[in-house]
């Protein structure tokens, strides 16, 4: 019996280590006004999206963890949204970044790309990303990948992203197939993906 409470508590005291050695940080990407009603490249849901958003910001600001705001600038010519000095550029208000906290500009789909994001989280000491934002096919699907490529442990939030309809030759994909295709994509393989609910709890 006693052998089975020091096993016990040495597997606790291993899974306490575990978690305390983790440090996360949270990636709000493209959280912008052109992707919201009225901007240049509405996506589908983003109202929502942004709302999830808002509530793990909140979590990590109460829990005084590492906050990434990754903000995208179109600079290839010909770019229709996120051109910089619009308002459509700017951070949606429901995910203002309050002073003092970092905002990350890029301007490629991976947010580690030519930003200091990577160094930054190093300096940090971070290990674990909490990942929400926008668009799912875009900048989401290529950061994750690339996360896992640089060796961080990541959740995406699924119903903190968003995207739009696309069309595959004369195949027109609705916004919720295109979702649910990249979210079932990366989970598992490059991330766990569960909902702000699911993380919050």
């Amino acid at each position: 019996m006693r052998t089975k409470e020091v096993e016990k508590t040495v597997k606790n005291i291993i899974i306490d280590n575990f978690f305390s050695s983790m440090k996360e940080a949270l990636l709000l990407i493209d959280i912008q006004n052109d992707y919201f009603p009225g901007g240049m490249m509405e996506l589908a849901g983003m109202e929502d999206a942004a709302k999830k958003a808002a509530d793990l910001l909140k979590s990590f600001r109460a829990a005084g963890k590492p906050i990434f705001f990754i903000r995208h600038l179109s600079t290839r010519q010909g770019a229709a949204f996120f051109i910089p000095g619009t308002p459509g550029a700017e951070i949606h208000a429901g995910v203002q970044p309050l002073p003092g906290e970092t905002i990350i500009e890029k301007n490629f789909p991976n947010s580690f790309f030519k930003t200091e994001l990577l160094s930054m989280l190093k300096e940090a000491d971070v290990t674990d990303l909490v990942i929400c934002g926008a668009m799912s096919h875009m900048c989401i699907d290529t950061t994750v990948r690339a996360a896992k490529e640089l060796g961080f442990t990541s959740i995406l939030v699924a119903d903190a992203c968003a995207t739009r309809n696309l069309k595959f030759g004369d195949q027109l994909l609705p916004a919720s197939t295109v979702h649910a295709a990249f979210m079932a994509a990366l989970d598992g393989m490059f991330a766990t993906v569960m909902t702000a609910k699911e993380y919050l709890s």
